[in-house]
């Protein structure tokens, strides 16, 4: 109905000073981009030193992170592995066979009549060393499979090269031995070996000298008896414990592992001024980058191009932005300062970060930036700003020298703050925000138990760690954006949607004292409210706004209610009574009085603005034409409009100029007895195009495509309102016929 045509602001009325330079605006994101290269250039280039070994230090240099010291960390691991005892193990090998085997060869070969002593003497002299082996091979054969093959290989060993090596003279006694002598000769030989195996032993000759003693406690009279159970029992008597190499090194290889690390610590001394840089020093001063090469330029190069694309789109986001933002550099500011205090509380939270607790960087509130983005400007913002800020995540906690990002932050705080972000969407109250906050912790604690079972290496205690610093995260978060919210409100007089909502509370002195001195007005607000915030957000401009500002867009009618029809129930109207100058006065003195009562109360500034800019500079038609009329039955020169006229100034912004058409519309239309359709449409249209032709739009942003939207809007918002009083035309034909009829 308004055509297609723009409106042109009058670029005389807007602001032209450093609030909407473009210079200002260039050096805030030379600032903030400054200020990115400081906060990471100790994360990217450490500062290096030009030393070569076997020199002496100029500098005192000390560790700029924390990094384990290899040296020593080896060093304490092979100690460690040194104080390693030897594992042993006892083995049952069974020597009761063997002798119960020998003293069965010699009862059957000594009762061998045929052969002569010499013969018998050359048969033991081979007999035992093969028995001997025999038994040996039998035993390792039966412990083969419960013992490793290393331990079997060290038995055999030992028990070969401790084999006992019997007197030669024995071999000629023996065959002398009697069934009798044998008899009382093998459970003697048995006790004694039985008894000395029962200890674990490594070395068989030490245990050997005891035989002697327990012979001579024996009960055997003969002499050649005793000293040839000696001999047999000495013969039987073998190692039975062995080291195990295989357990003994795995004890060791235990041992390494379980050696802490040794640590450099943060700003621990690396080399003293005057101090010989020896190899290790300079190797150590090698792994720290900190020696200075034709890399260092490169790594400045890199970190000034990285910041710079992260500016550069930023600056496109903010350029493309329909937000005050793109031109309005207090608002810029507030964006920039949102970004400094939340990359301040990355760096803080990483001071406390080494090696030994890496993940306590889950604790750094990583959705600070994004939520403040959100509620103080829009989502657009909070997505970029949670991109951003999960890429400085992973370059602010990534303690590997040989990366520039940690991906497991980045994932970490990417997640977390697209979980704020849709938990915090439209946010009405501060609670959501500290529900927001334990859903940042939960989303957090699932990213890090995705990490974990991506990366086998986690062990229990790091992984536990890591869930309760996430979860704290979320809550710090919380507080943190619930406790920052009021520093931005106040300083750039920003108007959350949090604010909004608390404004709006029936029992703020304010409202409380329109409800109780003006009720008309009161209901009046509370239907322009409604009429506002539905044709602001058919365009796009901030509904919530609209409708508090239209609560107390009237608040200045409080100090002379009466004067005001709305508030006239049953009573003469007291304009009838004076001269149109004086009831001009009390009218047109409203918004001002709204504006001084909204500052006594440090209302804030947005609304004060739709409270004085509501009316614009509009005429009083009623007043003026009653004062032309009056001049001309007195015969003098009738007043001018623009002494009829709001003192303005004119609507300012989208929002002031649309609570200025809804508080029209809804006084017009509640004059009408019984509205109809086409009354409705009629009478928005035509108020928006008197104000249109009166040029009450010229100063704010309100395109003619617009205007026709906000009419659209209103109409079916009214047509809400008054259904129940509304009669179509179908109704009143029929009506109309019916009323012939009759």
């Amino acid at each position: 109905m308004f055509g297609n045509a723009s409106l042109k602001p009058n670029t005389a009325s807007r602001q032209t000073g450093w609030r909407t330079s473009g210079l200002v605006r260039f050096f805030l994101f030379v600032a903030l981009a400054l200020i990115l290269y400081a906060s990471l250039l100790g994360k990217v280039v450490p500062q290096t030193y030009d030393i070569r070994p076997n020199t002496v230090s100029e500098k005192t240099i000390v560790a700029p992170w924390q990094i384990p010291n290899e040296i020593a960390t080896e060093k304490a691991k092979e100690e460690a592995a040194a104080r390693v005892q030897p594992v042993y193990r006892t083995v049952s090998v069974r020597n009761d066979q063997l002798v119960e085997l020998l003293f069965d060869k010699l009862e059957m070969n000594n009762a061998d009549q045929e052969m002569t002593v010499e013969i018998k003497a050359n048969l033991y002299r081979n007999l035992f060393p093969s028995e001997y082996n025999d038994h040996v091979d039998r035993a390792v054969a039966q412990l083969s499979g419960k013992y490793n093959d290393n331990l079997l290989a060290e038995m055999k060993k030992q028990l070969q090269e401790q084999q006992y090596k019997m007197a030669e003279e024995s071999f000629y006694k023996l065959p002398r031995l009697t069934k009798e002598d044998l008899a009382a000769m093998e459970p003697v030989t048995l006790e004694i070996v039985n008894k000395l195996m029962n200890d674990p032993i490594t070395d068989a000759q030490n245990v050997r000298t005891r035989v002697t003693e327990l012979v001579n406690s024996s009960n055997l009279a003969k002499n050649t008896s005793r000293e040839m159970v000696q001999e047999l029992a000495r013969f039987a008597i073998t190692p039975n414990k062995f080291l195990d190499a295989k357990a003994t090194e795995e004890a060791r290889v235990q041992a390494r592992e379980n050696t802490k690390p040794v640590l450099i610590n943060k700003n621990d001394v690396l080399v003293n001024k005057g101090e010989v840089v020896t190899e290790e020093i300079y190797q150590r001063l090698d792994k720290l980058n900190l020696l200075k090469d034709e890399t260092d330029y490169r790594h400045h190069a890199g970190l000034m191009l990285l910041v710079a694309l992260l500016v550069l789109v930023l600056h496109q986001f903010v350029r493309q932005s329909k937000l005050p933002l793109q031109s309005n550099n207090i608002q810029l500011g507030m964006l920039m300062l949102i970004y400094v205090m939340a990359l301040l509380g990355l760096r803080i939270v990483s001071l406390g970060q080494n090696l030994e607790y890496p993940f306590i960087g889950f604790l750094a509130p990583f959705a600070l930036g994004s939520v403040l983005a959100l509620i103080l400007l829009d989502a657009q913002f909070a997505f970029i700003t949670a991109v951003l800020f999960s890429l400085l995540a992973g370059i602010v906690f990534n303690l590997d020298a040989e990366r520039v990002f940690d991906y497991r932050y980045m994932l970490v705080s990417l997640v977390v703050c697209f979980a704020a972000i849709f938990s915090v969407h439209k946010a009405s109250q501060r609670t959501t925000i500290l529900r927001a906050g334990i859903m940042i912790s939960l989303l957090g604690c699932v990213a890090v138990l995705a990490l974990s079972l991506l990366d086998s290496e986690w062990t229990l205690k790091q992984l536990s760690f890591a869930f309760a610093f996430s979860a704290a995260g979320g809550l710090v978060t919380a507080v943190l954006v619930i406790g920052l919210l009021p520093f931005f409100e106040m300083l750039f007089g920003i108007l959350s949607p949090l604010k909004l909502v608390e404004l709006s509370h029936p029992n703020l002195p304010l409202l409380r004292k329109l409800l109780t001195e003006a009720p008309g007005t009161y209901h009046h607000s509370v239907m322009v409210g409604n009429l506002a915030e539905a044709a602001a957000e058919s365009v796009g401009a901030n509904g919530l706004l609209c409708r508090v500002g239209a609560y107390y867009h009237d608040v200045g009618k409080t100090k002379r209610p009466v004067y005001f029809i709305e508030n006239q129930m049953q009573m003469d109207n007291p304009h009838d009574q004076i001269e149109p100058d004086l009831s001009k006065a009390i009218i047109t003195a409203h918004p001002r009085d709204g504006v001084e009562m909204l500052s006594e109360q440090k209302i804030p500034k947005p609304i004060r603005d739709i409270a004085e800019q509501h009316h614009g500079t509009t005429l009083l038609k009623y007043f003026y034409y009653k004062a032309v009329k009056q001049a001309e039955e007195k015969g003098l020169e009738p007043p001018t409009e623009e002494e009829y006229r709001y003192p303005g100034p004119k609507a300012q912004s989208k929002e002031a100029a649309i609570v200025g058409i809804a508080d029209c519309v809804e006084a017009a239309v509640r004059s009408l007895r019984h509205p109809t359709i086409e009354q409705i449409d009629s009478m928005v249209h035509k108020i928006i195009k008197d104000r249109l032709d009166d040029g009450q739009f010229n100063e704010c942003d309100l395109t003619i495509r617009e205007l026709d939207t906000i009419a659209k809007a209103l109409k079916e918002t009214l047509m809400g309102i008054f259904h129940a009083r509304i009669e179509y035309p179908q109704e009143l034909s029929t009506k109309s016929k019916e009323e012939g009829k009759a």
